[in-house]
Order: C-alpha cells, then structure tokens, then sequence
C-alpha cells in the first residue's frame, strides 16, 4: 500500500482539493446545506479558520489555517466527509472494496493538499479558489457563483465585487 507524505506543520496554512468519486456528480451543490451543516460542526469541534473555499458539482477547493499547535487537517477531513456521506440517502453501487471498509462511494479515497508556503503562495491559492467556477466555464463573473467564500471576501473589502480574475493579458483565465 502506498504511504502518502504529507506537511504537518502546526498552525499553518494549507490549500486543499477534496473530489467526490462520481466526477459527474452534482451531489456536492445539490447537498450544499447538507455541507455547509457539516462543515459548522466540524468547525465547532475541531476549530480552524476558512481563508477560502469554494464548492462545484463534484468538486471542491479551500484554503484554511489550523489553530497554533494543531497540525491535524486529516482528521477535519476525515469528520466533514464522514458526516455529509452519513446523512444521505445510501444510493451509491459499493465495490467489494468499498463494502469490505464500510466506505459510502461518495469521496475519493484521497484528496491534494499544498502547505503554503509565502504571502504570494497564499494569494495564488486564494485566487485559484475563487477563480475556479469561472475556469471551469460555469459562470463568466466570479461574483455570480453562489457557493464560494468570495462574497464574504467582497464584503470585507479583500476584492472588489466586479473582479473576475483578468490576468492582465487581455485573455479569459
């Protein structure tokens, strides 16, 4: 079996990509009180700031900060996809696989996660975010995406609300 390493460093920031199994699901916006629920009541037991985040069909990214000390961003996972898989209805085939380790068939086993690394790493990873529904050709304005922490981000003054990403070249991100 294959061991993944992963950067633990309390306290610090990471950006994370978490997918369903299905990738042609729309579970994850169909569900999206569901995760937001979820995600609150991983926040009120196992604390941690969300930088950014945004939610698609299948998909989603973020960027959080752990407490000081606190390294554990697995265990966050491990408890959101747990409880969002555990409060829908179980329509999902299992493999043999899935059955034998009393998996639901919703996520994908894995999920990408990045340490940031400088004030420009964190500002690249927080566009991505918010720039994502737009790459993936779901809306042409940023601000038109109702799942994704940049509305809170515009209201806090960190983007103006018309921001749509334009790298500056003229050409759609």
């Amino acid at each position: 079996m294959s061991r993944y390493r992963r950067a633990r460093v309390p306290g610090a920031t990471y950006f994370f990509t978490v997918n369903l199994l299905n990738r042609r699901s729309a579970l994850l916006v169909r569900h999206i009180d569901l995760l937001r629920d979820t995600v609150r009541a991983t926040l009120t037991r196992h604390p941690f700031h969300i930088d950014a985040w945004v939610v698609l069909s299948d998909h989603m990214h973020c960027v959080w900060t752990l407490p000081d000390g606190d390294a554990d961003f697995a265990l966050r996972w491990k408890v959101i996809k747990f409880g969002f898989a555990k409060r829908l209805p179980k329509t999902e085939v299992l493999t043999a696989s899935q059955h034998a380790r009393g998996e639901r068939g919703i996520w994908q086993r894995r999920y990408w996660e990045h340490l940031i690394q400088d004030e420009r790493d964190y500002r690249h990873h927080v566009d991505y975010v918010h720039l994502n529904p737009r790459k993936h050709r779901l809306v042409d304005r940023v601000a038109d995406w109702p799942y994704s922490s940049f509305h809170r981000a515009v209201r806090a003054g960190l983007y103006s609300g018309d921001w749509c990403g334009d790298d500056g070249t003229g050409q759609d991100v």
